[in-house]
């Protein structure tokens, strides 16, 4: 007769071969597992490696592997001519016991909660996964311009700073950092700002500055106004904190600021969100007259505007024009930019400018989200900044860009002529493509991935008026680009 032991793993252990877990490993997650659950006590007899690799018709050298990962992980003991014995530390806490019959069904973790909870139906997750080579996107800078040796001699550095202990140690003296200072007058050289660290506050991100200041800003059903086509991720931000979101034309001169007093009431709109220097997704930029209105208006009817400017380094012609916010005297405009963008992800930051009382209120609710921050990150982004490091990348990533730009219209003029319109943008990492004659752009997406060139749906538009893709570049060399051009009008000539 078989052991009670061996019952018991012909009854209760189960693996799959074809997973990519090793088979050992599956089987002594599962004996670990009857031991915390009380099957196996401590000083059990185990089965040799003979018997249970004919328990569980493996191979014996996978049965020896199985005992020694048990050993390793001080779960079994093995004694030469004695046999291997289960060790189990002294319990501390009641042991609980499935009540299924299934072993593997008892440590399967719940797929749904056991209570209700309120789903955020305005957060659903935009990510498409793709296993093409090329992916456009809507405007990304190139990450492999990231100055890797650089970078990780400047980290490292930021590292070994010895003032870098006692800010970690040391709780917040009420005085502004080094970096709070840097990022100040950096704003003050580059965007025509006038402000003191009291108006300026540091985040992760762009989203979160947005959804700190959206908490601050905006109650249920308080009206927000963003341009026809706009920005998904803004808008999911305003949706989950309940505001009614309306949307305003956009033409050749930005959003249409005429259309505001004529289709609103005085005391009505909560804020406006706006990206002044480059329209989200046209690229168009708001002109000087329509600040000046926007400004006047949003004086007259005391509502916020919300300025989001999010690729103001990337300017290829002239000078970029100035934000709103540089004009604002009254306390109007709520900035929002990035800092680092020719950097890894995770190395850029981004902040927020905005008159002192909002500012403070916004840190509280920093201090909830990321109370930790990074330290060395903004450490070395203060030195970045004051060595003049930040300014060089950003004036040799536009030469590259640039180059990337003009390599891109050649090549949509080349390929396409005139089937599809778009006007050359003055700075930015993205082309407003607008075709004509209209084409199905969900089916131009499907039949682009099927010849390796991946098309989110986040940036195709398309309605009775509009058929238009953002189309990023940055992120694209020359050849990467001519190659996805080249495809895309193979398959726009298959859709007529």
């Amino acid at each position: 007769m078989n052991s009670p032991v061996e019952a018991l793993f012909i009854k209760l252990i189960d693996f799959d071969k074809t997973k990519s877990k090793p088979l050992y490993i599956q089987v002594s997650e599962q004996i670990v597992n009857l031991i915390q659950r009380g099957y196996l006590l401590k000083g059990t007899l185990l089965p040799g490696t003979r018997v249970l690799s004919q328990l569980l018709k493996i191979h014996r050298n996978t049965a020896v592997a199985i005992y020694d990962e048990l050993a390793a992980q001080g779960w079994v003991e093995i004694l030469a001519n004695k046999g291997t014995f289960v060790l189990f530390p002294e319990q501390k806490t009641a042991k609980i016991k499935a009540t299924v019959q299934q072993f593997n069904q008892a440590y399967a973790y719940s797929e749904t909660t056991g209570f209700p909870f309120q789903n955020a139906l305005h957060l659903a997750s935009t990510q498409q996964t793709t296993k093409a080579e090329y992916v456009i996107n809507d405007g990304k800078p190139d990450l492999r311009l990231h100055p890797t040796v650089q970078f990780s001699r400047w980290y490292s550095s930021a590292m070994k700073r010895k003032p870098l202990i006692k800010k970690w140690n040391r709780a917040g003296d009420g005085a502004y950092s080094e970096f709070e200072n840097q990022l100040c007058n950096y704003l003050n050289a580059t965007r025509g700002f006038h402000i003191k660290p009291n108006n300026l506050i540091s985040t992760r991100s762009t989203e979160m500055s947005l959804y700190i200041v959206s908490q601050l800003l905006i109650k249920r059903n308080d009206i927000v106004l963003v341009g026809n086509l706009s920005h998904y991720a803004a808008n999911m931000i305003f949706q989950q904190v309940g505001a009614t979101i309306k949307t305003i034309p956009v033409d050749a001169d930005g959003l249409d600021v005429d259309y505001i007093k004529t289709h609103f009431q005085k005391g009505r709109i909560r804020c406006v969100y706006i990206c002044a220097h480059r329209d989200y997704p046209t690229t168009i930029t708001l002109s000087a007259e329509r600040r000046l209105k926007l400004l006047q208006l949003a004086k007259q009817y005391k509502f916020a505007i919300i300025e989001d400017d999010f690729d103001y380094d990337f300017q290829f012609e002239g000078s970029a024009m100035l934000p709103l916010a540089s004009s604002d005297a009254n306390g109007l405009v709520i900035y929002l930019g990035k800092l680092g963008q020719s950097l890894f992800p995770s190395f850029q930051t981004g902040f927020v400018v905005a008159p002192g009382n909002l500012i403070s209120e916004a840190k509280n609710y920093l201090q909830l989200l990321d109370q930790q921050g990074d330290l060395i990150q903004e450490q070395m982004l203060s030195e970045l900044i004051y060595e003049g490091e930040i300014n060089r990348l950003v004036k040799k990533n536009i030469i590259i860009y640039k180059q990337r730009r003009d390599v891109l219209c050649d090549s949509l003029n080349t390929h396409f002529g005139d089937k599809i319109h778009w006007e050359l943008p003055s700075g930015g990492l993205a082309i407003w493509l607008q075709f004509k004659p209209e084409i199905s752009l969900l089916k131009l997406a499907e039949e682009a991935e099927k010849q390796n060139v991946f098309i989110p749906k986040t940036i195709l538009y398309q309605d009775k008026n509009t058929c238009a893709i953002r189309f990023g570049f940055g992120h694209l060399n020359e050849e990467e680009i001519e190659a996805v051009v080249s495809t895309l009008k193979q398959i726009y000539d298959t859709l007529f």
